[in-house]
């Protein structure tokens, strides 16, 4: 007992500061790279109490443009890490990602829609916005056609969001067929992951959803030990199979919606983080949610850094560096799978 609670002092301690360290390069680089001494002073300055001087001009790069876009891209990171920590859990399924039951293309069409319309022209948070209505329908729409009487068939959901995600993904194919090559393009690189522009606007609307689901789900974590045994065995052990299930569906359901009505679709996050993190922590939930939550945060944090600074001046859109590594090591995990089987 005590080497497990070492192991996982250590592992949460190694996980914090490659997060900060992540944090704090991510912000260093960009189109102007500010030099390490004076963005450790900007950013401590963020802190009460504590003040330095600095140059203002590294204040306006680092704080209102770039640290806000580090920041939102952790909270991302860690929402689609949880919510594929808990869609795994729940399906009992290693391929199971938040996106599973329709709600990131429900939140993808949303987006497309306002950028197809000229909202996002009007303001920038329309497109987040209506990508997060549409999410939230399609949620509703898939739990409406889902249960009956009051039950929800797991079978059922999944095939209903399988079919609703695709019908939504051709509606979003169309809207981009009939699109200029100016919206076109707006369009293709949102979808493909965009966090150009984004700010302490967009910090504020997701930060209350992911910390509230992180906690939620850290509720449920000995639920979710259980449900991995199955779902007669979770009602032998006294759990309500059906309220809990829904509670967790609907909460990593609607915080991915916000995820990617904020940042378009950005693949493999959720999918592949919660196994990295499983090999090292353990699939205990109490510890492998929180190291999720950290790893996602880490893993998109890095991507989006390396999205800026491979090819300049142009930006790599983050769902394709996420795509490049996620893909790979999710082939080496069937290899890995497959060879157990052998054995």
């Amino acid at each position: 007992m005590i080497a497990k609670q070492v192991k996982y002092v250590f592992s949460f301690s190694i996980l914090i500061c490659i997060l900060l360290c992540s944090m704090l390069l991510a912000t260093m680089y960009g189109g102007v790279t500010v030099p390490l001494k004076e963005t450790v002073k900007v950013l401590l300055s963020l802190l009460p109490f504590i003040q330095f001087e600095y140059d203002p001009m590294y204040e306006t790069i680092l704080v209102q443009i770039r640290f806000a876009r580090v920041v939102v891209a952790g909270l991302v990171g860690a929402a689609l890490a949880i919510s594929g920590v808990v869609m795994q859990s729940v399906f009992r399924n290693p391929m199971a990602d938040p996106g599973i039951i329709g709600v990131s293309s429900g939140g993808a069409f949303g987006g497309v829609v306002a950028i197809y319309f000229g909202l996002a022209t009007i303001h920038s948070l329309f497109v987040p916005l209506l990508g997060f209505v549409m999410a939230l329908l399609t949620l509703f729409l898939v739990y409406m056609i889902s249960t009956n009487h009051g039950k929800t068939s797991m079978l059922t959901l999944l095939l209903t969001g399988i079919a609703i995600s695709s019908f939504l993904s051709a509606c979003t194919s169309l809207l981009i067929s009939f699109s200029n090559a100016g919206v076109m393009l707006q369009i293709v690189q949102w979808l493909m992951g965009d966090l150009n522009g984004r700010d302490w606007g967009h910090v504020q609307l997701l930060i209350v959803p992911v910390l509230f689901s992180i906690c939620l789900f850290l509720y449920y974590a000995n639920d979710l030990d259980i449900f991995l045994l199955g779902e007669e065995q979770a009602q032998n052990m006294g759990i309500s199979v059906q309220r809990t299930r829904n509670v967790l569906l609907v909460v990593a359901s609607l915080v991915t919606g916000m995820s990617v009505a904020l940042t378009g679709a950005i693949g493999f996050v959720g999918l592949i983080v919660p196994h990295m993190i499983r090999m090292i922590i353990g699939p205990t939930h109490r510890y492998l949610l929180m190291a999720s939550a950290f790893g996602g945060a880490i893993f998109l944090i890095l991507a989006d850094l390396i999205s800026r600074l491979v090819i300049r001046p142009a930006e790599i859109q983050i769902g394709i560096i996420t795509a490049f590594f996620g893909a790979p090591f999710f082939i080496y995990l069937i290899i890995k799978n497959k060879k157990k089987g052998d054995g």
